[in-house]
């Protein structure tokens, strides 16, 4: 018979880890940019709606983040994402129906469609990188210049060690 598990007496590191507080800094992150966004006198009233009514969520900035302004297949898109193409597809749906993007053909594959940012997606991508640079300047002010930097680089650092990870079993 084997013995039990021995277990943290204290419930605490399962609400502070590194993990948790990563995830939400993220959704506090999002969501004040988000917040931004749907402030943003540049971004088309209705897309402004969206946001403001929560209808946008960090599922749709994927797209912003990962959309090339070449354009990029949905199979590029969602790898990028770490997204399946399926839920991808979706995305990209939905950005369609809000004018945000459109499916063109691929001029390299006739079988193959990009999806392309709009022009009313090149004003969203602009919002999309005032809003971001105004949170990172709260963050920065919030916990200091020394302590963002430090965040920062660990963060670059600890990612880029991930990608070296994905391909081991």
């Amino acid at each position: 018979m084997s013995a039990s598990p021995v277990i943290s007496p204290s419930p605490d590191w399962r609400q502070i880890h590194l993990g948790r507080l990563l995830g939400h800094a993220m959704r506090r992150f999002d969501a004040r940019v988000l917040q931004l966004m749907a402030r943003n006198e540049d971004v088309p009233l209705a897309l402004s709606n969206l946001a403001s009514r929560a209808q946008v969520s960090a599922a749709h900035i994927h797209i912003t983040r990962h959309l090339s302004l070449q354009g990029s297949r949905l199979s590029e898109l969602a790898a990028s994402a770490g997204m399946t193409k399926q839920a991808m597809g979706d995305l990209v749906t939905q950005c369609e129906a809000w004018g945000l993007v459109v499916r063109t053909a691929d001029p390299q594959d006739a079988r193959a469609r990009r999806i392309v940012f709009t022009p009313t997606g090149l004003a969203w991508l602009q919002a999309f990188e005032q809003a971001v640079t105004q949170t990172e300047l709260e963050f920065q002010q919030e916990v200091g210049a020394e302590v963002a930097t430090v965040v920062s680089l660990g963060l670059e650092a600890y990612a880029s060690a991930y990608s070296g990870l994905e391909s081991k079993p």
